[in-house]
């Protein structure tokens, strides 16, 4: 169970997501696809390519009756920003704890009813479109299924795919996400990069 669910919100995290949710509906962002029906999951999502990207995940999410978890350094939850992150669905890890973030995440899938937990697969707005694996390893170690974003800032679209469960081979289960990915654009250049690294992934294994 999350802080947050224990007492009553604070007032800056409530303005926070009014602002948010108004910003969502001006943008005329819409939705292609649904969140599963499943109580925990890992949203993986791409591109990471601006500030902006949060807000319209926490718009889209709130379209579909889920508040979205993400992962925060731990410095970040004290003080008086504790409650705030807390409310904002904040996770936070300590990298400088025996247990690595993965272990720490899925312990948290573990203490929780329900968790949608979104992860900027790409790791930086300055990606190629490679992705990097820590959002694999965190469902796998939770044992729960990961459910791909993606996002089309030109026509505001942003939508979820079906449920993939991890199966152990990264490359494989990388390359399903790569061909739905770009199922949705066809064309965009770093769904086009995601999955040549699928599959250089799999060339790579095949040749061990």
């Amino acid at each position: 169970m999350s802080s947050s669910s224990r007492r009553k919100r604070s007032i800056l995290s409530r303005i926070v997501r009014r602002i948010i949710m108004a910003i969502y509906r001006w943008k005329g962002w819409k939705l292609d696809g649904h969140l599963p029906d499943l109580p925990k999951y890992v949203i993986a999502g791409a591109p990471h390519s601006s500030n902006w990207d949060f807000v319209f995940f926490i718009g889209a999410t709130a379209k579909e009756g889920v508040e979205p978890s993400f992962m925060g350094k731990h410095t970040l939850f004290t003080g008086i920003m504790r409650n705030f992150m807390f409310d904002m669905g904040g996770i936070p890890v300590d990298r400088t704890k025996r247990a690595n973030v993965t272990q720490q995440v899925a312990d948290e899938f573990a203490r929780r009813d329900r968790l949608a937990l979104v992860i900027a697969a790409e790791g930086t707005r300055k990606s190629s479109g490679e992705w990097r694996s820590g959002f694999y390893h965190i469902a796998q170690a939770a044992d729960v299924p990961i459910v791909p974003a993606w996002v089309c800032n030109e026509r505001n679209i942003l939508g979820f795919g079906p449920p993939i469960h991890p199966t152990g081979n990264y490359a494989e289960d990388l390359l399903t996400i790569a061909r739905f990915m770009r199922s949705k654009l066809p064309d965009y250049e770093r769904y086009k990069v995601l999955e040549a690294q699928a599959l250089r992934l799999i060339e790579e294994a095949n040749h061990a």
